[in-house]
């Protein structure tokens, strides 16, 4: 099974490579994040469910927003963000797969906490082979939008040793909860993955070597 999906996978490869060299597409700006929403808390942790089935529409750039300041956006005065990080020294990184989103084509992006801004790392649709990645989870590619958050484990562990290694885990949990919560709010559905091949979705995601996925979440309108 996991050579079949390493066959998958190479043939991606191929054909993302050539859409790749292609000209970089204008990215759009994110519109402000919404900071006052309606929806409390208690309400958003008592609907949070796991979602896997997804209809066919499109996501807007206003939930792109939202969902990635949810998990790693400025929310302080002095640069804090939204989810903590010991030391603050913040070792995530937050990529977008785009696959159906209005005005924004389809690719990997890398979000940017202090501008709230995308920045194109790879074209085409990668979504199918983020599921390839994800040992053949199928559904995940029918999500118009799946959030990979990686980690740079040196910034933590420079200061905190190995035990850095934990509290990233830490915070990248609380990061994953935040977008769930987000998407909740938003009316949209999601689940967290962690079942995939760590290489084969580093060489998908054009990932710099230092940095290692540790976390898929799948984001759509539920059915």
């Amino acid at each position: 099974m996991i050579n079949k999906h390493r066959l998958l996978l190479s043939v991606f490869a191929v054909v993302l490579a050539v859409r790749s060299h292609a000209v970089p597409p204008t990215i759009p700006t994110l519109p402000a994040p919404v900071r006052d929403g309606r929806l409390t808390v208690e309400t958003a942790l008592s609907a949070r469910r796991s979602v896997r089935e997804f209809r066919h529409e499109a996501l807007t750039l206003t939930h792109i927003s939202q969902l990635l300041w949810a998990t790693q956006g400025i929310s302080g005065a002095e640069g804090g963000r939204t989810a903590p990080s010991a030391g603050a020294l913040y070792p995530l990184e937050v990529y977008a797969v785009i696959g159906r989103v209005e005005n924004l084509a389809p690719g990997v992006y890398r979000y940017r906490p202090q501008d709230h801004a995308l920045e194109y790392v790879a074209g085409g649709d990668r979504r199918a082979g983020v599921a390839a990645a994800a040992l053949g989870q199928g559904w995940i590619q029918e999500a118009p939008l799946v959030v990979v958050i990686a980690a740079v484990y040196s910034r933590t562990t420079r200061k905190y040793g190995q035990r850095g290694h934990r509290y990233v885990h830490m915070e990248a949990g609380g990061a994953g909860e935040n977008l769930c919560l987000q998407a909740v709010a938003l009316q949209l559905g999601t689940t967290v993955v962690g079942a995939f091949d760590d290489a084969a979705l580093q060489k998908l995601l054009h990932l710099p070597q230092d940095e290692q996925p540790l976390v898929l979440i799948p984001v759509g309108k539920p059915r």
